[in-house]
């Protein structure tokens, strides 16, 4: 799968509407010789740009196989972090409510699915 800064990855990715992307892909895309028109984001754009990166990683962790899994669930968590930061929150804070909601509603260990009566 082609990967940001990738030029082909670019186009067919739809770039023409843009996207948010790592804080290095400007100087690596320069470094190959491509053309780019980069901004940066007021902090209501960055928000929308946050949930919408989020997505995308999402998405492209869904579509992995196991042996790349860990590369995009670390794309995943990077946004993640990236949210967090922007509330003055951290991996502890994650952490301890992840730990609350566990503690309080379980985790997902037992794979249950629930399927609604009538």
């Amino acid at each position: 799968m082609p990967r940001c800064g990738d030029r082909a990855a670019d186009k067919s990715e739809g770039s023409a509407m843009g996207k948010l992307v790592r804080d290095r892909i400007p100087e690596i895309v320069a470094a190959e010789g491509g053309q780019q028109n980069v901004r940066v984001l007021d902090d209501d754009e960055y928000a929308r740009a946050l949930l919408d990166k989020l997505v995308e990683e999402v998405n492209e962790l869904r579509a992995v196989t196991d042996s790349v899994t860990l590369e995009e669930a670390a794309d995943v968590y990077e946004v993640l972090l990236a949210i967090l930061a922007r509330q003055g929150l951290n991996t502890d804070d994650l952490a301890r409510a992840a730990a609350s909601k566990r503690e309080e509603r379980g985790g997902f260990e037992r794979r249950w699915w629930w399927e609604p009566i009538g």
